[in-house]
């Protein structure tokens, strides 16, 4: 029998905007034409090799009720928070951080010049774990699980888990998150194509980065997002017709709740929106 394929209900263009202190970037979830495919709030593309469109970074800035993951495809930036914790993170790494009750902290460029590539990924938290303490899952390029098939594809397992031409798991660097997300990075070369047995309960994306992604008949250019159906379907299928291609793949457990969301709170009501920013202004977003 064949699969139940998905297919592309929305392509979104991403909006060219500005966030921090002025960091360019291109924003795809989070706008007017689409405000979140739960459980994701936002997703930003920063790509610049001019340094003046990121050097200002983002200055100490706070967060509660939800998840950042910030993906680096090229560049250097440091994190600190107002608890003394810091890390850099370096090409090919990532940070999964869960802001809980809360937390403020920065994230700065360590270069003024040069290539800086990567996203940033805002992942909703359920209610009963929207006050839960704060914490980071820093991994480095080195310890991001990678697979080359035999017919060349190549992906890079950031969350959830890849089937390999062997039929081994392998399980992504980021583990223990609510929503069970899956987050690979695709290359796929001229004519090739990508099979994924996704879920009918995960809700997801496509984010085409490089050359142009096709799913069922409709094309994603680069720095575009098609919106995965939401049916009873078995498998995604992504090719690379007519040029190489690169994309992210990423999907995750829907929270089905209400979202309250004022800049960098996002929780469940307008009463614990008006909290949490008397919490901040009071002193009270704290690490431990």
């Amino acid at each position: 029998m064949d699969k139940v394929q998905r297919t592309i209900t929305k392509i979104i263009q991403s909006v060219n905007t500005s966030d921090g202190a002025g960091v360019k970037l291109k924003r795809s979830i989070g706008t007017r034409q689409l405000q979140n495919i739960d459980p994701f709030l936002m997703l930003d593309e920063f790509v610049s090799d001019k340094g003046s469109d990121y050097i200002a970074g983002f200055p100490s800035h706070p967060h509660r009720g939800f998840e950042t993951v910030t993906y680096m495809l090229h560049g250097k930036m440091q994190h600190k928070d107002n608890s003394g914790n810091e890390g850099i993170i370096e090409s090919g790494g990532v940070q999964w951080m869960t802001a809980g009750r809360g937390i403020i902290h920065s994230e700065m460029p360590l270069q003024e010049d040069g290539l800086m590539w990567g996203f940033q990924l805002w992942v909703n938290l359920p209610s009963h774990l929207k006050m839960t303490k704060p914490r980071y899952q820093d991994i480095p390029a080195a310890e991001v699980p990678s697979f080359t098939y035999s017919n060349g594809i190549h992906v890079r397992v950031i969350a959830g888990q890849l089937v390999t031409d062997n039929n081994e798991i392998i399980i992504g660097c980021v583990k223990d998150i609510f929503t069970e997300p899956l987050f690979l990075d695709v290359a796929l070369q001229k004519g090739q194509e990508f099979e994924y047995p996704l879920p009918s309960i995960m809700q997801g994306f496509v984010y085409c980065f490089e050359g142009e992604a096709e799913i069922q008949g409709k094309i994603i250019p680069a720095h575009n997002l098609g919106v995965l159906s939401e049916n009873s379907s078995d498998a995604i299928t992504i090719k690379a017709k007519e040029n190489n291609c690169r994309f992210l793949l990423i999907a995750g457990k829907p929270l089905k709740e209400p979202i309250a969301k004022h800049g960098p709170f996002v929780m469940n009501t307008q009463e614990q929106i008006h909290q949490a920013i008397t919490d901040y202004q009071m002193g009270n977003f704290k690490f431990a």
